[in-house]
Protein backbone atom coordinates (compact mmCIF):
# COMPACT_ATOMS: atom_id res chain seq x y z
CA UNK A 1 0.00 0.00 0.00
CA UNK A 2 3.43 2.19 0.50
CA UNK A 3 4.56 1.52 -2.46
CA UNK A 4 1.42 2.39 -4.13
CA UNK A 5 1.48 5.70 -2.29
CA UNK A 6 5.12 6.39 -3.22
CA UNK A 7 4.14 5.97 -6.94
CA UNK A 8 1.50 8.17 -6.45
CA UNK A 9 3.35 10.72 -4.99
CA UNK A 10 6.23 10.66 -8.18
CA UNK A 11 3.44 11.12 -10.63
CA UNK A 12 2.05 14.06 -8.45
CA UNK A 13 5.45 15.71 -8.88
CA UNK A 14 5.60 14.52 -12.78
CA UNK A 15 2.45 16.83 -13.13
CA UNK A 16 0.61 14.07 -13.87
CA UNK A 17 -2.71 14.98 -12.36
CA UNK A 18 -5.33 12.69 -14.60
CA UNK A 19 -3.39 9.25 -13.97
CA UNK A 20 -3.47 10.48 -9.80
CA UNK A 21 -7.11 11.36 -9.99
CA UNK A 22 -8.19 8.11 -11.70
CA UNK A 23 -5.95 6.10 -9.25
CA UNK A 24 -6.64 7.78 -5.97
CA UNK A 25 -9.67 5.80 -4.81
CA UNK A 26 -7.78 2.65 -4.61
CA UNK A 27 -4.68 3.31 -2.88
CA UNK A 28 -5.68 6.26 -0.45
CA UNK A 29 -9.07 6.23 1.74
CA UNK A 30 -11.53 9.45 1.27
CA UNK A 31 -10.09 10.62 -2.03
CA UNK A 32 -12.34 13.17 -3.03
CA UNK A 33 -10.30 16.05 -1.90
CA UNK A 34 -6.94 14.48 -3.86
CA UNK A 35 -9.54 13.62 -7.17
CA UNK A 36 -10.37 17.57 -7.11
CA UNK A 37 -7.21 19.09 -7.06
CA UNK A 38 -6.30 16.23 -9.67
CA UNK A 39 -9.12 17.41 -11.72
CA UNK A 40 -8.32 21.46 -10.90
CA UNK A 41 -5.11 21.04 -11.75
CA UNK A 42 -5.51 18.97 -14.81
CA UNK A 43 -7.50 21.80 -16.30
CA UNK A 44 -4.38 24.16 -15.76
CA UNK A 45 -2.52 21.79 -17.82
CA UNK A 46 -4.65 21.54 -20.42
CA UNK A 47 -5.34 25.46 -20.81
CA UNK A 48 -9.30 24.94 -20.29
CA UNK A 49 -9.78 28.02 -20.11
CA UNK A 50 -13.54 28.22 -19.25
CA UNK A 51 -13.79 26.76 -15.84
CA UNK A 52 -10.21 26.91 -14.78
CA UNK A 53 -11.70 27.38 -11.07
CA UNK A 54 -15.08 26.05 -11.19
CA UNK A 55 -16.22 23.95 -8.48
CA UNK A 56 -13.14 23.40 -7.16
CA UNK A 57 -13.95 24.28 -3.63
CA UNK A 58 -11.26 21.85 -2.40
CA UNK A 59 -8.88 23.69 -3.30
CA UNK A 60 -6.88 26.50 -1.18
CA UNK A 61 -8.68 29.61 -1.94
CA UNK A 62 -4.82 31.32 -2.98
CA UNK A 63 -4.68 28.52 -5.96
CA UNK A 64 -7.92 29.44 -6.98
CA UNK A 65 -7.28 32.89 -7.03
CA UNK A 66 -4.49 32.79 -8.60
CA UNK A 67 -6.40 30.06 -11.32
CA UNK A 68 -9.07 32.48 -11.93
CA UNK A 69 -6.44 35.47 -13.19
CA UNK A 70 -6.24 33.29 -15.85
CA UNK A 71 -9.71 32.84 -16.85
CA UNK A 72 -11.75 34.29 -19.08
CA UNK A 73 -15.15 35.86 -18.01
CA UNK A 74 -17.97 33.67 -19.47
CA UNK A 75 -20.29 36.04 -19.28
CA UNK A 76 -19.82 40.29 -20.61
CA UNK A 77 -20.30 41.35 -17.19
CA UNK A 78 -18.66 38.87 -14.81
CA UNK A 79 -16.15 40.56 -12.72
CA UNK A 80 -13.47 39.70 -11.29
CA UNK A 81 -12.04 40.31 -15.22
CA UNK A 82 -9.48 37.84 -15.58
CA UNK A 83 -7.26 37.94 -18.41
CA UNK A 84 -9.34 40.61 -20.20
CA UNK A 85 -7.77 42.58 -17.33
CA UNK A 86 -4.66 41.50 -17.76
CA UNK A 87 -2.88 38.68 -19.91
CA UNK A 88 0.46 38.67 -18.11
CA UNK A 89 -0.89 36.06 -15.62
CA UNK A 90 -1.89 33.61 -18.42
CA UNK A 91 0.87 34.25 -20.52
CA UNK A 92 3.18 33.24 -17.09
CA UNK A 93 0.83 29.93 -17.10
CA UNK A 94 1.40 29.10 -20.81
CA UNK A 95 5.53 29.43 -20.12
CA UNK A 96 4.95 26.72 -17.28
CA UNK A 97 2.67 24.29 -19.08
CA UNK A 98 5.33 24.51 -21.97
CA UNK A 99 7.84 24.29 -20.03
CA UNK A 100 6.51 21.22 -17.81
CA UNK A 101 5.72 19.82 -21.34
CA UNK A 102 8.56 19.64 -22.78
CA UNK A 103 10.48 18.10 -19.54
CA UNK A 104 7.46 15.66 -20.08
CA UNK A 105 8.40 15.14 -23.81
CA UNK A 106 4.91 15.90 -24.55
CA UNK A 107 5.57 17.90 -27.58
CA UNK A 108 2.39 17.60 -29.20
CA UNK A 109 0.52 19.82 -26.83
CA UNK A 110 3.68 21.56 -26.06
CA UNK A 111 3.60 23.09 -29.41
CA UNK A 112 -0.31 23.73 -28.91
CA UNK A 113 0.26 25.93 -25.88
CA UNK A 114 3.03 27.65 -28.37
CA UNK A 115 0.03 27.72 -31.11
CA UNK A 116 -2.15 29.42 -28.66
CA UNK A 117 0.65 31.92 -27.15
CA UNK A 118 1.30 33.08 -30.55
CA UNK A 119 -2.30 33.60 -31.16
CA UNK A 120 -3.18 36.77 -28.32
CA UNK A 121 0.18 37.86 -28.26
CA UNK A 122 -1.01 41.18 -30.07
CA UNK A 123 -3.46 42.13 -27.31
CA UNK A 124 -0.38 41.30 -24.77
CA UNK A 125 1.49 44.03 -26.83
CA UNK A 126 -1.40 46.53 -26.72
CA UNK A 127 -2.34 46.22 -22.86
CA UNK A 128 0.23 48.84 -21.41
CA UNK A 129 -1.53 51.10 -23.85
CA UNK A 130 -5.57 49.84 -23.53
CA UNK A 131 -5.11 49.52 -19.69
CA UNK A 132 -6.50 46.09 -19.77
CA UNK A 133 -5.96 43.08 -21.67
CA UNK A 134 -8.41 43.98 -24.77
CA UNK A 135 -11.93 43.31 -23.00
CA UNK A 136 -14.95 43.98 -25.45
CA UNK A 137 -16.39 46.03 -22.65
CA UNK A 138 -13.50 48.14 -22.51
CA UNK A 139 -12.79 48.76 -26.04
CA UNK A 140 -12.05 52.89 -26.28
CA UNK A 141 -14.49 54.67 -28.51
CA UNK A 142 -12.03 56.28 -30.94
CA UNK A 143 -11.26 52.48 -32.30
CA UNK A 144 -14.73 53.14 -34.03
CA UNK A 145 -14.59 57.21 -34.59
CA UNK A 146 -15.46 58.89 -37.54
CA UNK A 147 -13.17 57.96 -40.60
CA UNK A 148 -12.54 54.24 -39.09
CA UNK A 149 -12.61 50.86 -41.25
CA UNK A 150 -12.09 48.64 -38.38
CA UNK A 151 -15.16 46.49 -38.33
CA UNK A 152 -16.39 47.61 -41.58
CA UNK A 153 -17.06 44.29 -43.40
CA UNK A 154 -16.89 44.79 -47.25
CA UNK A 155 -14.02 48.15 -46.81
CA UNK A 156 -11.70 46.97 -49.42
CA UNK A 157 -9.27 49.73 -48.32
CA UNK A 158 -8.78 47.47 -45.13
CA UNK A 159 -6.04 45.16 -44.80
CA UNK A 160 -8.22 42.95 -42.83
CA UNK A 161 -9.11 39.78 -43.87
CA UNK A 162 -12.69 39.18 -44.31
CA UNK A 163 -12.50 37.00 -41.18
CA UNK A 164 -11.15 39.33 -39.41
CA UNK A 165 -13.76 41.93 -40.68
CA UNK A 166 -15.86 40.37 -39.13
CA UNK A 167 -14.58 39.81 -35.95
CA UNK A 168 -13.66 43.04 -35.50
CA UNK A 169 -17.22 44.10 -36.39
CA UNK A 170 -18.44 41.60 -33.77
CA UNK A 171 -16.38 42.77 -31.06
CA UNK A 172 -17.38 46.51 -31.14
CA UNK A 173 -21.30 44.96 -29.73
CA UNK A 174 -20.32 41.92 -28.33
CA UNK A 175 -20.97 43.19 -25.00
CA UNK A 176 -24.24 43.79 -25.60
CA UNK A 177 -25.06 40.05 -26.75
CA UNK A 178 -26.01 37.54 -23.38
CA UNK A 179 -23.87 35.18 -22.47
CA UNK A 180 -24.11 32.04 -24.80
CA UNK A 181 -23.08 34.85 -27.93
CA UNK A 182 -20.55 35.93 -25.88
CA UNK A 183 -18.39 32.52 -25.12
CA UNK A 184 -19.43 32.08 -28.82
CA UNK A 185 -17.31 35.07 -29.67
CA UNK A 186 -14.65 34.09 -27.58
CA UNK A 187 -14.51 30.71 -28.86
CA UNK A 188 -13.73 31.72 -32.44
CA UNK A 189 -13.30 35.34 -32.93
CA UNK A 190 -11.37 37.15 -30.33
CA UNK A 191 -7.85 35.64 -31.48
CA UNK A 192 -8.68 37.52 -34.94
CA UNK A 193 -9.31 40.63 -33.70
CA UNK A 194 -5.78 40.41 -31.50
CA UNK A 195 -4.76 39.56 -35.43
CA UNK A 196 -6.45 43.11 -36.60
CA UNK A 197 -5.74 45.50 -33.76
CA UNK A 198 -1.34 44.38 -34.93
CA UNK A 199 -2.32 44.95 -38.29
CA UNK A 200 -3.62 48.15 -38.27
CA UNK A 201 -0.94 49.17 -35.76
CA UNK A 202 1.83 47.87 -37.21
CA UNK A 203 1.14 46.77 -41.02
CA UNK A 204 -1.68 48.58 -42.62
CA UNK A 205 -0.75 50.24 -45.63
CA UNK A 206 -3.71 52.13 -46.14
CA UNK A 207 -4.12 53.31 -41.94
CA UNK A 208 -7.60 55.24 -41.32
CA UNK A 209 -8.71 57.05 -38.06
CA UNK A 210 -9.20 53.26 -35.97
CA UNK A 211 -5.45 53.88 -34.02
CA UNK A 212 -5.54 57.28 -33.59
CA UNK A 213 -6.91 57.34 -30.14
CA UNK A 214 -3.13 56.52 -29.46
CA UNK A 215 -1.03 58.96 -27.90
CA UNK A 216 1.64 59.75 -30.97
CA UNK A 217 4.20 59.51 -28.66
CA UNK A 218 3.35 55.35 -28.26
CA UNK A 219 2.71 54.65 -31.61
CA UNK A 220 5.80 53.48 -32.89
CA UNK A 221 6.73 51.42 -30.07
CA UNK A 222 3.35 49.85 -29.75
CA UNK A 223 4.03 49.28 -33.82
CA UNK A 224 7.44 47.33 -33.39
CA UNK A 225 5.62 45.12 -30.49
CA UNK A 226 2.90 44.55 -32.46
CA UNK A 227 4.93 43.51 -35.33
CA UNK A 228 7.57 41.34 -33.53
CA UNK A 229 3.91 39.46 -32.17
CA UNK A 230 2.89 39.19 -35.95
CA UNK A 231 6.34 37.85 -36.99
CA UNK A 232 6.09 34.97 -33.84
CA UNK A 233 3.16 33.79 -35.35
CA UNK A 234 4.48 33.17 -38.37
CA UNK A 235 7.82 31.29 -37.33
CA UNK A 236 9.02 28.19 -37.81
CA UNK A 237 8.59 27.44 -34.09
CA UNK A 238 4.77 27.99 -34.10
CA UNK A 239 4.13 26.67 -38.03
CA UNK A 240 5.59 23.41 -36.30
CA UNK A 241 1.80 23.09 -35.18
CA UNK A 242 0.47 21.82 -38.45
CA UNK A 243 3.01 18.81 -38.61
CA UNK A 244 1.56 17.34 -35.32
CA UNK A 245 -1.60 15.77 -34.30
CA UNK A 246 -3.19 19.26 -32.60
CA UNK A 247 -2.59 20.22 -36.32
CA UNK A 248 -2.97 19.43 -39.93
CA UNK A 249 -0.68 16.43 -40.31
CA UNK A 250 0.09 13.39 -38.56
CA UNK A 251 3.27 13.80 -37.73
CA UNK A 252 5.07 14.62 -33.95
CA UNK A 253 8.02 16.88 -33.71
CA UNK A 254 10.99 15.82 -31.78
CA UNK A 255 12.89 17.33 -28.73
CA UNK A 256 15.43 18.10 -32.17
CA UNK A 257 13.13 19.39 -34.44
CA UNK A 258 11.82 21.78 -32.07
CA UNK A 259 15.12 23.47 -30.54
CA UNK A 260 15.81 23.74 -34.44
CA UNK A 261 12.66 25.85 -35.29
CA UNK A 262 13.11 27.34 -32.29
CA UNK A 263 16.62 28.85 -33.50
CA UNK A 264 15.31 29.39 -36.83
CA UNK A 265 12.79 31.63 -35.40
CA UNK A 266 15.07 33.52 -33.05
CA UNK A 267 17.18 34.63 -36.24
CA UNK A 268 14.16 35.81 -38.06
CA UNK A 269 13.10 37.19 -34.87
CA UNK A 270 15.86 39.37 -34.24
CA UNK A 271 15.23 42.29 -36.41
CA UNK A 272 14.84 44.84 -34.07
CA UNK A 273 15.37 45.67 -30.42
CA UNK A 274 12.56 43.68 -29.42
CA UNK A 275 12.54 41.00 -31.17
CA UNK A 276 16.29 40.51 -30.59
CA UNK A 277 15.39 39.26 -26.92
CA UNK A 278 14.44 36.25 -27.74
CA UNK A 279 17.83 35.24 -28.23
CA UNK A 280 19.04 35.99 -24.67
CA UNK A 281 19.64 32.54 -22.64
CA UNK A 282 17.30 33.11 -19.55
CA UNK A 283 17.31 29.79 -18.73
CA UNK A 284 14.11 28.68 -20.49
CA UNK A 285 13.79 25.23 -22.14
CA UNK A 286 13.42 27.58 -25.31
CA UNK A 287 15.81 30.15 -24.55
CA UNK A 288 14.50 33.55 -24.80
CA UNK A 289 10.49 32.91 -25.09
CA UNK A 290 10.07 34.43 -21.39
CA UNK A 291 12.07 37.30 -22.47
CA UNK A 292 10.44 38.10 -25.83
CA UNK A 293 7.26 37.83 -24.47
CA UNK A 294 8.34 40.43 -21.38
CA UNK A 295 9.76 43.02 -23.98
CA UNK A 296 6.10 42.55 -25.91
CA UNK A 297 4.37 43.19 -22.91
CA UNK A 298 6.94 45.71 -21.19
CA UNK A 299 7.03 43.60 -18.05
CA UNK A 300 8.41 40.84 -16.40
CA UNK A 301 6.74 37.73 -17.84
CA UNK A 302 7.78 34.70 -16.68
CA UNK A 303 7.50 31.31 -15.69
CA UNK A 304 4.26 30.53 -12.88
CA UNK A 305 4.76 28.38 -10.27
CA UNK A 306 0.85 27.75 -10.05
CA UNK A 307 1.13 23.91 -11.29
CA UNK A 308 4.70 23.85 -9.04
CA UNK A 309 2.25 24.91 -6.38
CA UNK A 310 -0.75 22.59 -6.98
CA UNK A 311 1.84 19.30 -7.11
CA UNK A 312 3.18 20.36 -4.14
CA UNK A 313 -0.32 20.33 -2.33
CA UNK A 314 -1.15 16.80 -3.83
CA UNK A 315 1.90 15.51 -1.99
CA UNK A 316 1.12 17.18 0.86
CA UNK A 317 -2.37 15.61 1.01
CA UNK A 318 -1.20 12.16 -0.31
CA UNK A 319 1.13 11.89 2.14
CA UNK A 320 -1.17 13.44 5.24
Amino acid sequence: MESARDLLVSLARRYAFADVGALAADVVAGADEIEAVCEFGQRLMSLDAEDFAAEARSVPADLRRRARACTMPQTPKEQPRGALESLRPAYALLLEVIAIRWHRRELSPMVAALHIASEYLPLLAFEPVLGNAGDPARWPPGLAAPGSRFGVIGERECDHTKAEQSAANRTLRVAGEPGEGWRAYFDRQHSQVAGALATCVATCRTPCSAMEWIEPSRRDDLSTRARVALTFADTPLVRLRHAAPVGHGFGVPSPEEVLDAWERSRTILAKNEIGNTATEDDGFPLAGLPSLFSAIATAPTTPSTLLSDISTHLVRLLRS
